[in-house]
């Protein structure tokens, strides 16, 4: 009996885990993951320019002054723009190519936040933190509780 015990077990710690349902699942490298999108959000401190908005939205402007044209979240925007993951790798970008153009209001709401305070001609940096983005669903080749960074540079609002 105790060999028929002895190989049962040994099935079951072999078995996928969803046959060896009392089998302990590793999530330390969820927890790790999880832990570097919260930490891009926390290190971005206002002695470094950041300043926090609605929802945790890190943003800070790093060319211009402001003064341009600001668009309004029912605006058509054109733009540049580079989407990057915290480890810095790289999943979307205009940048390369002719400029985006997008009905702001059709766009993640961590834009929606974000652009407008922006003039034309600027070009700031945020850190969205992944319930402004895509949230813990994800999207495409962005991962659910994604803390997402990007660099928009505004080059007009309309037509313009």
């Amino acid at each position: 009996m105790a060999r028929h015990l002895l190989a049962a077990a040994a099935l079951l710690a072999a078995a996928p885990p969803a046959l060896a349902q009392e089998a302990p699942i590793d999530r330390s490298q969820d927890l790790r993951w999880l832990s570097a999108q919260s930490l891009a959000l926390a290190s971005r401190s206002s002695a470094q320019g950041w300043r926090v908005l609605e929802g945790g939205l890190r943003w800070r402007r790093v060319k211009g002054d402001g003064s341009g044209r600001h668009p309004a979240v029912s605006d058509m925007v054109t733009l540049h723009y580079a989407g990057t993951f915290v480890d810095g790798s790289e999943f979307d970008s205009s940048y390369g190519g002719p400029p985006a153009r997008f009905p702001l209001d059709r766009l993640i709401r961590a834009w929606q936040i974000a652009v407008p305070l922006m003039g034309v001609g600027d070009t700031v940096e945020i850190a969205v933190p992944a319930e402004l983005g895509y949230g813990f669903r994800g999207k495409g080749p962005i991962p659910g509780g994604a803390t997402l960074l990007f660099k928009i540079e505004l080059l007009g609002i309309g037509d313009s």
